[in-house]
């Protein structure tokens, strides 16, 4: 059975190619609910998506998946570590967060490095995501970095519009939103083929989706499936 990771993922956007391909693909985040039965998708392949509960804010649940998965066959992982406390564009908010935590941000680029060092201990290729963000001289600078819209020729004309949310993100991933790649392991980042961007700068979810529910936070923060594709594409043979 042939294994992809995917830590900080509610969606299973990112993984979707991979168990469409008939991989075993676990998704963990704390939004998954709490339990002995997960919820699992499962694809004509053969492949499936497993969504589970997990705390990865705390270092014994990192640690507790690297035992589970040591002899494994994992072929390749990924993570999306909370980004609110590192992007800049929430740069006017760390002052008033800092008053009241002065590590909160030693603390979200810690999380980001557990999972670097559980898939190097691992030995498999991965990538960890995140914004332009503060991530960059707390931990390493990122290996690489795009735009949505350079990946959108991946996205079939058929498949063009977004399949859970067509009102916020433009057809074919066609938003710009720079995002950064952390990347070891022999991690290929995929040829470009870009699509024409709705609006450099201002994309349809900053438009029309307000305030800090967590609807708007996964659906900014959700994996454009071009560039999912193109990963998988890239990735699968190594």
């Amino acid at each position: 059975m042939k294994n992809i990771i995917s830590l900080y993922d509610y969606t299973g956007e990112a993984v979707k190619p991979w168990a469409e391909a008939g991989y075993t693909c676990w998704c963990y985040d704390i939004q998954h609910e709490e339990g002995d039965d997960f919820k699992t998708i499962t694809f004509d392949s053969g492949g499936t998506i497993n969504f589970i509960h997990a705390d990865l804010h705390n270092y014994e649940t990192l640690c507790a998946l690297g035992d589970a998965f040591n002899n494994q066959e994992v072929v390749f992982a990924m993570a999306f570590p909370v980004c609110t406390d590192l992007a800049v564009s929430g740069a006017k908010h760390f002052a008033k967060k800092a008053e009241a935590d002065p590590d909160f941000q030693t603390k979200a680029a810690r999380y980001a490095e557990w999972c670097g060092e559980l898939f190097d201990n691992l030995r498999v290729p991965y990538f960890i995501e995140n914004p332009v963000s503060r991530l960059a001289t707390l931990w390493r600078k990122p290996n690489h970095s795009f735009h949505p819209f350079e990946y959108g020729g991946y996205i079939p004309e058929w498949q063009a519009a977004h399949p859970q949310w067509p009102e916020y993100i433009p057809q074919r991933d066609g938003y710009s939103k720079k995002t950064c790649l952390w990347t070891g392991g022999g991690f290929v980042m995929p040829e470009k083929k870009p699509v024409e961007c709705d609006s450099f700068g201002t994309s349809q979810q900053f438009r029309k989706l307000g305030g800090k529910s967590m609807k708007t936070k996964n659906i900014r923060s959700a994996t454009p499936r071009g560039f999912a594709t193109a990963v998988f594409m890239a990735n699968k043979g190594i």
